[in-house]
């Protein structure tokens, strides 16, 4: 008798687990923003902040790999793009979008643009970038719109001086020349906005692909 009464409880809290799991999906269905850390660096816009606080809500104690990486990227986007207007407040803003990405990435770490994402928050902090930017490189490729954000990400700081990066980093740049009409403006203001070994690698690289380009950038 006792054992058939445990056996009863133990259904009534399974169905009850289940239950929950299937509330907690359709609800992380729909509160999920619609949004990706490749969508970070093509333009697009973040989503509200009132729909970024629901799947906030669910993303603190949730394990879904997607629900965590769509949150963290608008996340990061809303600072990025929404900053606060004191230094402390992007400052703290700063450390919450990287504690979501670092929780995203802890559940799914195949994902190269929010590597990056993790990358870009670094160097807006003025924190070391260059094991966030190398991992992004290392976990698979991306759209074109995310390797020259990266392009730009490397150029601009001390990634630009590690020479693993410096290797993939030229096939980020070539991308980019092969799309040279839509490209050529924004290499030209990545490269004013280099480091000494930001412009050297553009240089370099630019050399060997596109000599005529290169001999552009030489003016600036």
């Amino acid at each position: 008798m006792n054992r058939m009464i445990l056996l009863r409880v133990i259904g009534i809290c399974a169905a009850i687990l289940l239950a929950l799991h299937a509330a907690m999906a359709f609800y992380g269905d729909f509160v999920r923003p619609d949004f990706r850390a490749s969508d970070l660096f093509s333009g697009e816009i973040p989503p509200e902040k009132a729909k970024l606080a629901a799947g906030g809500a669910l993303a603190s104690f949730s394990l879904d790999g997607d629900l965590l990486a769509n949150y963290a990227a608008a996340k990061a986007a809303d600072v990025l793009h929404r900053p606060a207007v004191d230094a402390d407040g992007r400052a703290s803003e700063n450390k919450a979008a990287q504690a979501a990405v670092v929780s995203a990435l802890k559940v799914s770490p195949i994902r190269p643009a929010l590597w990056l994402t993790l990358g870009t928050l670094q160097a807006q902090a003025g924190e070391a970038a260059t094991p966030a930017v190398k991992m992004s490189y290392l976990t698979g490729s991306v759209p074109i719109d995310v390797a020259f954000a990266r392009v730009r990400t490397v150029t601009s700081g001390a990634a630009a001086t590690d020479e693993e990066i410096k290797l993939l980093a030229q096939s980020d740049i070539r991308s980019a020349l092969a799309n040279r009409s839509r490209y050529e403006p924004l290499l030209i203001a990545a490269y004013v906005q280099a480091t000494p070994q930001g412009k050297s690698l553009l240089l370099d690289t630019t050399k060997m692909t596109d000599p005529k380009f290169n001999e552009i950038l030489r003016r600036y």
